[in-house]
């Protein structure tokens, strides 16, 4: 781990390695400046001026550190006063000469100086307020009172004393102030008036430090100085004798400490970043970040926020993604809350149906979204550049502003552009209902060796209640080229098959057994020829498993534009796993034998489905032993057939192809013909059998059917 240093608060890396931005040097510069001030003036005040967070505390620093370095008689002595710690001039003054005193070196030639420095803090403080000065016990307290009744209590004398005191000693004490923009209107008065009047003492100097527009803003609240800049930067004239200008923070100065945090950061984590992820951090910096880390303080903000919460991400997220997202929920949180409630719009799993058929052009689909931004408090000048770093994370917003998009590469890095990532970069860990990569990969790995363990247990319990989740990230991984337990994952498929309890996704119109089953078809064609046959048995030892190595085995040797109802066996393993998997099903379905066809259950009725996918030429006469043996065909097709809402659409041109597959149509509208010529009023009492007799009225061919018993 790195000992990079993300959370104090002094700018990222000033004091580590090289000099980044120059602070050492203008720190000398202000030492230099302050002893050719203290040859030419008994007092002074400097000011170091720049905008907050750029960096002047660390000069200061900086300025003490080598004034306490210097050797010899003429040491500078450190004073730091906090003022924001008081309210009144009372308190300010006593601490003041509390701190100056504390400063002076404890030897007993300045025993005499930090009397005279007490007295006149005495002299000029309260009496309430004498507790204040550092030395004083109960004791030195009653004396302090008396001291004040019976002697000289002349403000002016004790001043000219402490004058003497100073000049005597002859070493400088530098009284250091910060962070003067943050006080009060009466505050920095207060300040102004101790410094330019009660403090202007010899071999006293000041060093302050503010961020001036601020400082002007605050002076101008003031009845002293009133609504006017230019008085507000008079008054400041007469206080400043020297100001110190603290160089400007330029791009280049921004883009080497980003990338100094960057390595940091990517160290104390154990990372890299790939070229492809250089580029994509490259274009978000460059074209939108930067603008935003315009002071060093920025910058060490940003990239604490990014360490302080990738522990638990790590290997997990995509680094571009999580530092883009990083970015907006400390810059803009209004925005970070506003990818919560569009999240699925983001991620393209629901599209408003108003939008849906909506006719509205990129341009205006965007517009939307500058309009959601100004709601979440964006600012006008920062529109466009928020605009930009939602298209880098989000296919659908790319879409808006008009340009191309990849869907599947924001599931491929694990961005949160994907439906199954998402919640990972909004609760800044892995959910419950998640799986992290590692446990994921280790699952995989345990499949793999025929070793399972937790992991894999974990992750066949999730295929069968987050089934489409689990899938796409099998997929990905094998899209990205990393070999896969193929023959364990098709086995563990085809046993959780009938147990599938994840929702559909698309709107509804993909289920989770069509999941498995496109993941299937792909993990078979991964596998040699010559173990798919013994791997599509494997899977067929239950009835679920059946169906779904049917499915696969249809899909795996059909082309997308071929519409045939049969497996095509065109191969050797094709025709040997045909054979196998159909024997399978003869197997399953035996103890149907004797069972009337209004006794057939749900799985039953998939195997005779399958069976005409696998090998119509031997159902047909199993059918029609089973019907000349005393199945009724009516119950047996309601059985086939489903009950539909909609009894117009019971049979389709899929499903009538399908008939002819396993009855051939004549036969079946030849044993079907009695009931089929019945008048409506004699139709069956069950509504679902007379709405497939009715559909099959409406399908009945007008002449033979050209296929005379054979398969399409």
């Amino acid at each position: 781990m790195s000992d990079a240093r993300f959370f104090n608060d002094e700018p990222f890396l000033d004091d580590e390695g090289s000099d980044l931005l120059g602070r050492e040097q203008y720190a000398r510069h202000a030492v230099e400046l302050l002893g050719r001030v203290r040859a030419q003036t008994e007092t002074g005040v400097l000011a170091l001026i720049g905008s907050w967070g750029s960096g002047k505390s660390t000069v200061l620093g900086k300025v003490i550190r080598l004034l306490q370095r210097q050797d010899g008689s003429k040491d500078w002595l450190i004073a730091e006063l906090n003022p924001w710690l008081y309210s009144d001039l009372e308190s300010l003054t006593a601490a003041l000469f509390s701190e100056i005193r504390a400063a002076l070196p404890k030897e007993e030639r300045w025993s005499e100086a930090r009397q005279k420095i007490g007295g006149f803090g005495q002299a000029i403080s309260p009496l309430g307020k004498l507790t204040a000065l550092a030395g004083l016990d109960s004791e030195g307290l009653i004396q302090a009172f008396s001291d004040r009744i019976t002697g000289d209590t002349s403000a002016s004398a004790a001043k000219r004393k402490a004058e003497d005191a100073l000049r005597q000693v002859g070493q400088p004490v530098l009284v250091v102030m910060d962070d003067l923009d943050r006080l009060t209107p009466d505050e920095l008065l207060l300040v102004f008036k101790l410094v330019r009047l009660v403090g202007h003492l010899p071999n006293v100097y000041y060093l302050i430090s503010f961020d001036e527009q601020t400082l002007l803003d605050v002076l101008q609240r003031s009845d002293l100085v009133g609504n006017s800049e230019g008085r507000a930067r008079e008054f400041l004239e007469k206080i400043i004798q020297v100001r110190l200008d603290l160089p400007a923070f330029r791009e280049r100065d921004a883009a080497a400490m980003s990338i100094r945090a960057l390595n940091a950061l990517l160290d104390s984590h154990g990372l890299s970043m790939t070229p492809s992820e250089e580029r994509r951090f490259s274009e978000a910096y460059f074209r939108h970040l930067q603008d935003r880390l315009q002071t060093p303080r920025a910058v060490k903000r940003y990239f604490g926020q990014a360490d302080a919460t990738l522990s638990s991400l790590t290997g997990n997220v995509d680094l571009v993604d999580f530092l883009i997202v990083t970015f907006l929920r400390t810059n803009e949180p209004g925005v970070y809350r506003l990818l919560g409630r569009h999240r699925a719009e983001l991620t393209g799993t629901r599209i408003d149906p108003a939008q849906r058929h909506s006719t509205q052009q990129p341009g205006e689909r965007a517009e939307r979204w500058r309009r959601r931004l100004r709601e979440a408090g964006v600012a006008d000048e920062h529109i466009e550049g928020v605009l930009n770093l939602l298209a880098l994370l989000f296919p659908t917003v790319q879409q808006d502003l008009g340009n191309g998009s990849d869907t599947k590469a924001a599931a491929q890095r694990r961005g949160i552009g994907s439906t199954d990532y998402f919640d990972r970069y909004m609760v800044f860990g892995i959910p419950d209902d998640d799986l992290p990569e590692a446990a994921f990969d280790q699952a995989l790995a345990q499949l793999t060796a025929d070793a399972p363990g937790e992991e894999a247990a974990e992750l066949l319990l999730r295929l069968r209640d987050d089934t489409h989740r689990i899938t796409r990230r099998i997929e990905q991984r094998r899209s990205a080229g990393i070999r896969l337990p193929a023959a364990a994952l098709l086995k563990a498929m085809a046993d959780s098959y009938g147990q599938l309890t994840a929702e559909p996704e698309m709107m509804g119109l993909v289920n989770s057994g069509m999941s498995l089953q496109f993941l299937a078809r792909d993990l078979l064609t991964d596998l040699p020829p010559e173990r798919r046959a013994p791997v599509l048995a494997a899977m067929a030892t239950t009835p679920d498993g059946t169906v779904l190595a049917t499915r696969t085995l249809h899909r795996t040797t059909n082309a997308d534009n071929n519409h045939s109802e049969e497996v095509q066996t065109t191969e050797d393993w094709s025709l040997q796993a045909r054979n196998a998997v159909t024997e399978r099903i003869a197997q399953h379905l035996a103890p149907t034998t004797g069972k009337p066809a209004e006794e057939l259950t749900e799985s039953d009725t998939d195997l005779i489905w399958m069976w005409r996918h696998t090998h119509p030429y031997s159902l047909r006469p199993w059918l029609r032993q089973r019907i000349d043996s005393g199945w009724e065909p009516l119950p047996l097709l309601g059985k086939l057939l489903h009950p539909t809402s909609r009894p117009h659409h019971l049979i389709d041109e899929s499903v009538l192809a399908g008939l002819d597959a396993m009855f051939g149509l004549d036969d079946l509208y030849t044993r079907l013909d009695p009931l089929l010529q019945a008048e409506t009023d004699n139709s069956p009492a069950d509504e679902h059998h007379a709405n497939i007799l009715q559909a099959l009225r409406e399908h009945r061919p007008s002449q033979p059917s050209p296929h005379n018993g054979t398969t399409t």
